[in-house]
């Protein structure tokens, strides 16, 4: 591995201290502070987003599920057609009878 100063190689960011850091105005100070927290921010944001779609996507998965099942158990109860069925077998019955 190169080191950072020979040609082709980029040099890392050094992380810095502003408290620390000489020959830093205090505007500079405050102005990197609050470039810092901006940047947090915005990842905080960025991974809540991201959390929420996942949540939406899960609630809607169950919710379409839910009605789905709720279809397909109802299409599948037949026992009106029985009861149906039964109610004019026995009024035949009825009429053979008389």
């Amino acid at each position: 591995m190169a080191a950072p100063g020979e040609p082709g190689e980029a040099a890392f960011a050094r992380r810095i201290d502003p408290a620390r850091e000489p020959g830093l105005s205090p505007e500079q100070r405050r102005l990197m502070a609050q470039v810092e927290h901006a940047q947090r921010q915005r990842a905080l944001q960025r991974r809540l987003r991201s959390r929420n779609v996942l949540l939406a996507l899960g609630i809607g998965a169950v919710t379409f599920g839910i009605y789905g099942y709720t279809f397909y158990s109802v299409s599948q109860e037949r026992f009106l057609d029985d009861l149906d069925q039964e109610a004019e077998a026995a009024r035949a019955r009825a009429r053979a009878r008389a």
